[in-house]
């Protein structure tokens, strides 16, 4: 596994109910340019169909934009719904948003988290994760080989099927499945080889559900001969940071209690449970003290994913849940003091520079004498010269 750890964030991405959806895209589509300028490393992008908050319907066409205003930054669905899409038209687009970003693309695919969704295509929630453990199975033989691939649902029928074009990355791009409480992600992911996208897990209390999950992984890879990758595995959590603690806490009070409602007593997502908490102050305890997240400073954000390495073995990716706790400011702010301050801790690159100034100041004394010295002998020189010429 890679000792550089990557970061990236997760968006929903979660809006309040009744503002204007086209400047909440808009503000969407300025933060991952953002994040692009700041060198983040990934940013997916979910899809939802109800519920009024997570109001993107296609991450493949906020991605195609996205891919347009950015230039490093890899990008991927965060999660499509393969219960409600035939698998080989996921297939299809993902190829084409390979070739499109030459080969920034990610291809997250899952069950869909919101049951409203489901109900509103017909399904029953109950279906849709053996949807997406049939969906994922053609969409990976699809991806894989040039094999005719022939599959029938009560969502799709594939006669013969073929892509007619080869993904652009070598052999391909990125495919994570995502895991919240069931094993249907981490036994997916086991077997065909692929990511894991770790969401709600960062809680202590989770900790038993993460190293369960893990071993479940370990032990379908064996069993198909694919290999469980840490480097992979992409722990998702919630951060808001500042300058102090108690500017930190100041600045989710725009938002912080309106996100808590929305998984209390909007999206049917128990999995995603958080505090009953109507109170900023309650909120922020809740998210500190739960494990789930950090509010605070740069060094509270190190010491949470510290934390996280230490006691689920490492992976390969920290991705923050994308929220607006703050407002557009504070938020920008946010992610750029974790780019500015926690990225260089947990890559490596501070310990180069302090050693680097260690060493200097150990040996300033010395040296300062030396071209102290240096310049007087000059001076001598000089003098001595002008004296002889004289």
């Amino acid at each position: 596994m890679s000792d550089r750890l990557r970061f990236g964030i997760f968006m929903a991405p979660f809006h309040r109910a009744g503002e204007n959806p086209t400047l909440a895209i808009e503000r969407d589509l300025e933060l991952v340019e953002h994040l692009d300028k700041l060198g983040w490393d990934e940013a997916w992008i979910g899809e939802h169909h109800s519920a009024g908050s997570e109001i993107i319907a296609s991450p493949e066409i906020f991605i195609a934009a996205a891919a347009e205003r950015t230039k490093h930054i890899k990008l991927g669905t965060g999660v499509i719904s393969v219960a409600y899409h035939n698998p080989y038209m996921i297939a299809e687009r993902a190829v084409q948003l390979d070739h499109m970003t030459r080969g920034r693309f990610m291809l997250g695919l899952g069950p869909g988290s919101l049951p409203t969704d489901a109900v509103m295509l017909g399904l029953d929630p109950t279906e849709t994760r053996p949807l997406l453990e049939e969906g994922l199975e053609v969409i990976m033989q699809l991806l894989t080989s040039d094999e005719p691939v022939t599959s029938q649902t009560k969502m799709w029928n594939l006669t013969d099927a073929r892509l007619h074009l080869r993904p652009y990355s070598n052999p391909l791009f990125d495919v994570a499945v995502p895991a919240v409480a069931s094993p249907t992600g981490p036994r997916l992911a086991g077997k065909h080889g692929i990511g894991l996208l770790s969401i709600g897990a960062t809680q202590s209390e989770g900790f038993d559900v993460l190293g369960l999950h893990w071993d479940v992984m370990e032990e379908r890879a064996a069993k198909f001969g694919t290999a469980a990758d840490r480097s992979k595995w992409r722990l998702v959590g919630l951060m808001h940071i500042a300058e102090t603690r108690e500017q930190a806490y100041r600045d989710v009070e725009h938002g912080i209690v309106q996100w808590f409602d929305y998984f209390q007593h909007t999206a049917a997502f128990p999995q995603m449970a958080v505090g009953d908490s109507d109170a900023v102050r309650g909120a922020i305890d809740f998210v500190n003290e739960s494990g789930l997240g950090s509010i605070g400073t740069p060094d509270d954000a190190i010491e949470q994913i510290e934390r996280l390495q230490k006691q689920s073995g490492g992976f390969g990716c920290y991705m923050t849940l994308a929220h607006e706790w703050a407002n557009p400011a504070a938020t920008h702010r946010s992610y750029e003091l974790i780019a500015q301050e926690v990225f260089p801790r947990l890559q490596g690159h501070a310990a180069s520079t302090l050693d680097a100034k260690g060493r200097a100041r150990a040996a300033r004394e010395h040296l300062a004498e030396r071209n102290m010295q240096a310049v007087t002998d000059m001076i001598e020189k000089h003098e001595a010269e002008l004296s002889e010429s004289g």
